[in-house]
């Protein structure tokens, strides 16, 4: 995703109303705990199903600084943090790495371990092409004009973060003009030419393929078909598929799980092997696709409820893990959804923590409109259920005993009463 270049802006965010419960125990609050246990958050042997950390990844803002989200997550991408190639290698052979020992320290310190760089963009030394619209500066879109410079790069940045840096992509949306004006064959050669080096040295890092954004029907087609055709001419050289789903200004989880799907049939229709599939950046109600879409602001509940959903939908749609764009310091305009400290966005992160990382999933079915997913932790189980679009009526199951929206606004609930459900997800506990 391309950030304004100007400071980022404040902009009031005003709580929505609870569309779920006409009357709360609790509001942004932390939520009570089951009436049926007082386990630790954390079980001492996790079960084998349980759902891992870094399913939940996040972008920070001025991460190479000291800046870290005050809200749990898993696993961490490099990007709009001053660590891409064009930032980095200035001229031929002479590095600053400033930033990108910055963030990787500040992450350490937090007990990071998982953490994404993206390698592309070209600097302007080595670009064919210097266009002044490329992002982040002029020249970063255009292929490389002499590869040996890509092979310098690649082996420079593994052979000094290896072990440190735990998985590589090599580039940010490249079907997108101001991202990438080479070729899906060319895209291909540089990913092919990455696996190499970055085996040779580390064998244990991961090889992210370059992400399209989904969002633009006619570029994804273009570039991505293409793209995983040259992959598969050179033998698959990657170890995940990265994509990106933010849907349009007006889509929902819904729209992106449609992302998801389109991806996925790309990836069938390609004959690719079973890889991990990475949603390396989304949110959601930017501005487009197109001029008349314009920008949504989601607050409230269905901000908190939207993350918590996007991260659900994962675990449905068969995504190993999700990067949210971006946590801030304060509102960021471009975004739908805004993750910063005391945000309904941080709530729904906190929510997915108690919720659902480290809980074993025991699977999700759909009926009338009523999506439930199962989890279990600490042998006790719990629903979560949300009306797949617009609303449904679900019959709370036979040991239902307490309530709870993303945030942490809680009912008591009878067994077999009939509950009115939105798109926004809400917990059921059960009772012994």
């Amino acid at each position: 995703m391309v950030r304004n270049r100007t400071k980022l802006t404040s902009a009031a965010i005003g709580l929505a109303g609870i569309a779920f419960l006409a009357t709360a125990c609790s509001s942004g609050s932390p939520e009570p705990e089951s009436p049926t246990a007082t386990a630790a958050a954390t079980e001492a042997v996790p079960p084998a199903n349980a759902v891992p950390a870094t399913l939940v990844g996040m972008h920070i803002e001025g991460a190479e600084a000291g800046a870290w989200a005050s809200a749990p997550f898993g696993a961490l991408r490099l990007w709009d943090n001053g660590t891409a190639w064009s930032q980095i290698e200035l001229e031929p052979g002479v590095y600053k790495w400033d930033n990108l020992e910055g963030i990787l320290e500040n992450a350490e310190s937090k007990g990071m371990t998982d953490i994404l760089m993206v390698l592309g963009t070209t600097p302007e030394w080595n670009a064919k092409v210097v266009n002044p619209d490329d992002y982040p500066q002029p020249g970063a879109a255009s292929a490389p004009k002499d590869l040996d410079a890509w092979d310098s790069w690649v082996t420079e940045v593994a052979t000094r973060y290896k072990g440190r840096i735990t998985s590589y992509q090599i580039w940010n949306e490249a079907n997108l003009k101001n991202f990438w004006g080479g070729t899906p064959e060319e895209m291909a050669e540089l990913t092919k030419r990455a696996y190499d080096i970055i085996k040779a040295i580390d064998p244990a890092a991961l090889v992210v393929s370059a992400s399209p954004s989904t969002r633009l029907t006619a570029s994804f087609d273009r570039f991505f078909p293409a793209y995983l055709k040259a992959l598969a001419d050179k033998g698959w050289p990657i170890d995940v598929v990265g994509f990106h789903t933010y849907p349009g200004a007006d889509g929902d989880p819904v729209a992106r799980g449609a992302l998801i799907e389109a991806t996925k049939t790309a990836l069938t229709a390609a004959g690719a092997p079973e890889l991990p599939l990475w949603d390396t950046e989304l949110n959601y109600g930017l501005a487009g696709p197109g001029p008349d879409l314009a920008k949504q602001d989601i607050t409230g509940v269905d901000a908190a409820g939207w993350i918590v959903r996007t991260y659900i939908d994962d675990l449905r749609y068969g995504v190993a893990r999700s990067y949210w764009y971006i946590w801030t310091q304060k509102p960021y305009a471009l975004l739908g959804i805004q993750a910063y400290p005391g945000s309904d966005g941080e709530q729904g992160f906190f929510a997915l923590d108690t919720w659902v990382v480290g809980a074993g999933f025991d699977g999700c079915t759909e009926a009338e409109g009523v999506v439930e997913c199962t989890f279990t932790r600490d042998a006790t189980p719990s629903v979560i259920v949300w009306a797949e679009s617009g609303s449904a009526t679900y019959t709370a199951p036979d040991n239902a005993a307490l309530a709870c929206d993303p945030l942490a606004n809680c009912q008591r609930v009878e067994p077999g009463s009939q509950i009115a459900l939105t798109d926004v997800p809400v917990r059921i506990f059960a009772q012994a």
